[in-house]
C-alpha cells in the first residue's frame, strides 16, 4: 500500500534542501536517511534521501542527485509517498493511519448514522474528518477526543459526541428561537400604544 508520508516545500539554502511539509506521524521511520520514496508526479522519482534535519522547526531532506538550489526548487510541491505494509499498525493503539479511517461510517452514541469518511485533512493544529452524508453534503468532524470518542475498526465506525451545531444547522438556532418563543418584544407582534 502506498501511502503520502510529505509534501515537498521551497529550497532552503544553495545545497539542494528542501523543506517538507510532514504529512506522517512517523518521520524518523518514514522520512530517515536512506528512505526511497516514490512521487506524485512519478516522472520525478523516486527519490532517496541522503540527509535530514530540522532547522527552526522545519524538517528538511536533501536528496541524492539534487545538489544545488535550483535543483530542489524543481521538487517543489511533489508529494512523498512510501511503501507501507497494508498490515502494519501505529505503536500507540490510540493512533491510526489514514487508510484505516477511510470509509469508516460515522454515527452517534445512539447509533444515529450521520455518514462516512471520505477523506481525513491534516491541519497544524488538528485532523478533520469529511464525512459524506447521506445526502451528498459534506461535514467536516474535528478528529479530537472530546468529540470522536470511539474509533472501532473492527465494526468500521466511528462514534462522536459532536456539540450543537456542528452536524445539523438547525441545532446552531435553538437558542435564538427560544428567544423569541419567550415573548420579548421582537417578533412578538404585539403593538405598544
Amino acid at each position: 500500500m502506498q501511502l503520502v508520508v510529505a509534501r515537498i516545500g521551497r529550497a532552503h539554502g544553495i545545497k539542494g534542501e528542501v523543506t517538507v511539509e510532514v504529512r506522517t506521524d512517523e518521520p524518523e521511520l518514514r522520512l530517515g536517511p536512506g528512505a526511497v520514496l516514490a512521487t506524485e508526479p512519478a516522472t520525478t522519482g523516486p527519490l532517496t534521501i541522503e540527509t535530514g534535519r530540522v532547522h527552526s522547526g522545519r524538517l528538511l531532506l536533501r536528496f541524492e542527485g539534487v545538489k544545488d538550489r535550483t535543483a530542489a526548487e524543481a521538487l517543489r510541491n511533489t508529494l512523498l509517498i512510501a511503501d507501507v505494509d497494508p498490515a502494519e499498525l501505529p505503536e500507540d493503539p490510540e493512533e491510526f493511519y489514514d487508510h484505516q479511517l477511510m470509509d469508516l461510517d460515522v454515527v452517534l452514541a445512539d447509533g444515529t448514522g450521520i455518514g462516512r469518511i471520505t477523506e481525513i485533512t491534516h491541519l497544524p493544529s488538528q485532523d478533520l474528518f469529511i464525512v459524506e452524508r447521506p445526502d451528498g453534503s459534506e461535514v467536516m468532524i474535528p478528529f479530537v477526543e472530546e468529540i470522536v470518542t470511539e474509533i472501532d475498526l473492527d465494526e468500521q465506525r466511528a462514534v462522536i459526541a459532536p456539540p450543537p451545531g456542528l452536524i445539523d444547522e438547525s441545532e446552531a438556532v435553538v437558542a435564538s428561537a427560544r428567544e423569541e418563543e419567550g415573548g420579548t418584544a421582537a417578533g412578538t407582534g404585539e403593538d405598544d400604544a
